[in-house]
């Protein structure tokens, strides 16, 4: 197979030459770049880009973690992400780790041994203080409220703000017993949606409902069963998911329970089965956020920023008046 030598001999030029024709350099006559192209043509020879790029500093290639690849949710801030990387020639490598904290030292390892030139982390377990000693070794964007970390970038919604408005808004609707669905009870956002719970109730005095590891459909059956077996039960649900809120929706329908009069339910997301099935939902822009995300992981920029994204309640049939 013939190298960067064999080829400046071929085309009888230097090797410097070649290297600037292979990089797209602009201080090469058009003579000695036909000439080059031609020798490399003759021997279909292939440039490798991966070291090209190592050469000069750049993998053109950013490591993106994710839990649940399948999660709708995070393909939705994949799409956004991965839209963005083919346009500006970029590549993404895609790491599931379902919160294991290996797979997410694994990701942070990578950007230390320069295998990626920056990571964007969806949702993570280890400990964000963990994340920010590596940010050191490249861009770390992650997609909660860092607002306060010098060092990592973040792109994110209000998730207090967004819960507190959920709960005004039904409240107000003249539900009394209100709880709320979530995936996992731990990480920045589920902290900062059970405070907004936990203020709520502080405000106004009820009941606690709380169902966590629920990530899909098929949760929603789960979740009426549990809510069957209970002696006092909920008149209002906010889900975190518009896959699990319909999910609930169709469980109710199949056991008889109605929707809004014996339960309401608010869904997160605005993905398109809540517009299908009419769940009242908060539209929180996903893929937007994924090309944020991107933007900020790509910017050769020193600066660490940090960008929050507006949610907007989208009412349809899942909430009444009471």
């Amino acid at each position: 197979m013939a190298n960067i030598r064999d080829i400046a001999k071929m085309a009888g030029v230097s090797v410097t030459t070649v290297s600037r024709v292979i990089n797209n350099h602009p201080y090469v006559t058009e003579e000695k770049r036909e000439a080059v192209q031609e020798a490399m043509n003759s021997v279909d020879y292939q440039v490798n880009r991966t070291a090209v790029n190592l050469s000069q500093g750049s993998s053109k290639l950013i490591g993106v973690v994710v839990p649940f690849a399948k999660h709708p949710y995070f393909g939705l801030l994949i799409e956004g992400i991965t839209d963005q990387a083919a346009e500006h020639q970029y590549h993404v490598l895609l790491i599931q780790t379902k919160y294991n904290l290996d797979r997410e030292q694994e990701a942070l390892d990578m950007l230390k041994h320069k295998q990626i030139d920056g990571l964007i982390i969806c949702s993570h377990q280890i400990e964000l203080s963990v994340i920010e000693s590596y940010s050191r070794y490249g861009k770390i964007v992650v997609c909660e409220n860092a607002a306060d970390n010098q060092n990592v970038a973040s792109v994110f919604v209000d998730h207090y703000q967004s819960f507190n408005n959920a709960l005004n808004y039904l409240h107000q609707k003249n539900y009394k017993r209100i709880g709320y669905c979530i995936g996992r009870n731990s990480g920045s956002n589920s902290y900062f949606r059970h405070k907004a719970y936990q203020d709520f109730l502080g405000q106004h005095p009820q009941q606690s409902f709380i169902f966590d590891n629920n990530y899909y459909f098929e949760d929603g059956q789960t979740i009426v069963e549990q809510i069957s077996h209970l002696k006092s039960k909920p008149d209002a649900l906010l889900v975190t998911s518009d896959v699990v809120a319909a999910g609930i929706l169709t469980a109710c329908n199949h056991a008889g329970t109605k929707v809004p009069d014996d339960l309401a339910i608010i869904g997160f997301d605005n993905q398109p089965i809540a517009k299908m099935m009419g769940i009242t939902t908060f539209e929180i822009p996903h893929t937007t956020m994924g090309v944020k995300l991107f933007q900020q992981v790509s910017n050769q920029s020193s600066a660490v920023q940090h960008e929050q994204l507006p949610i907007t309640l989208i009412e349809r049939n899942t909430v009444g008046k009471r």
